[in-house]
């Protein structure tokens, strides 16, 4: 897999059937080994490594009910009080980060109403944070540790 701009880390691999899998340390499971799937095990260790996020307040791809249609977000970290802190958009490294994006996080935040948005092809990284009274987000240079 491709190098990512994320800190070097150890994962556990197996392959099936010629096909490569990754453990997820979130699902406590083996699951395939896509390039955005090699983006979002950076993404979790990266949250849990270098921000001290508990692995028990990060919940990786489940679904949420939009406009009545059903979505599925990568990663969400949440506060100990259950609201969320963060929503994580991933996409493979040969994506662009573009306006197209950064809607579809926006879209996931009116049904989520997370603090922070994080959106990476694991080249590229932004970070924001929402603004709910003036309904706009602010860039960061990085997020905030626990």
């Amino acid at each position: 897999m491709q190098p990512l701009h994320f800190p070097e880390y150890d994962f556990r691999f197996k392959s099936n059937e010629n096909k490569p899998l990754i453990f997820d340390e979130i699902r406590k499971k083996f699951v395939a080994l896509t390039p955005e799937e090699w983006v979002r095990q950076h993404v979790v260790r990266f949250l849990r490594t270098e921000l001290n996020y508990p692995a028990s307040h990060i919940n990786v791809e489940k679904q949420l009910k939009l406009h009545n249609t059903l979505k599925r977000y990568d990663v969400v970290v949440f506060n100990r009080d259950g609201s969320i802190l963060l929503i994580v958009e991933c996409k493979a490294p040969t994506i662009p980060i573009t306006q197209n994006t950064f809607d579809q996080i926006a879209r996931y935040n009116l049904v989520l109403d997370a603090t922070y948005l994080m959106v990476t092809n694991g080249l590229e990284h932004y970070y924001c944070q929402m603004d709910r009274e003036l309904e706009q987000y602010t860039f960061l240079k990085s997020l905030p540790k626990k």
